[in-house]
């Protein structure tokens, strides 16, 4: 495996005063109660850089909880509003990419399920094409660093800056 991967340091893009980056916020945004809520909450702690919430929620089960769609993506705005955090939000399609982007998203991420499907990534890949915006990468349940590594492969021509996101798991 041999990749030449252009990416932009963390540091150049958001600003954490040394310390490591936080991003916090509900793994799902259920009400616009909740996530104003948490956005005031995760303000006056002072310690996240980036308010994050699932809008998208993929799940393996039909019928079961799907997140809120575009209408949670309206309450993340006004979560910006009131507080000034940027805002992260989980992508798992092209139309989830244009959402987020049309609603001032500053960081987009693909999911462990995502990442494990190399046409998904592949969707993800050119729904970016000209986009700059940083894009964290989570690594599926079973880590596969030649597949981290094809998504970063294949984000070559776009101009969005990716980075790993630390999750538990481990490659070893």
């Amino acid at each position: 495996m041999n990749a030449n991967l252009d990416i932009t340091p963390m540091q150049e893009w958001i600003n954490t005063d040394g310390k490591p980056l936080i991003i916090a916020g509900p793994c799902s945004a259920e009400t616009e109660e909740q996530v104003l809520e948490t956005a005031n909450r995760i303000k006056a702690e002072g310690y996240a850089h980036i308010m994050r919430a699932g809008v998208w929620k993929p799940r393996t089960r039909p019928g079961s909880f799907e997140g809120m769609g575009e209408p949670a993506l309206k309450w993340l705005v006004e979560a910006k509003k009131q507080t000034g955090l940027p805002l992260a939000c989980e992508v798992a399609t092209p139309e989830h990419v244009e959402l987020s982007l049309k609603y001032g998203v500053d960081v987009l991420w693909i999911g462990a399920r995502t990442t494990v499907n190399p046409f998904n990534v592949q969707d993800l890949a050119d729904a970016l094409k000209g986009v700059d915006i940083p894009v964290l990468v989570k690594n599926p349940v079973n880590p596969d660093l030649a597949l981290w590594v094809g998504a970063f492969e294949e984000k070559i021509g776009c101009d969005s800056p990716w980075f790993f996101k630390r999750s538990r798991n481990k490659i070893s």
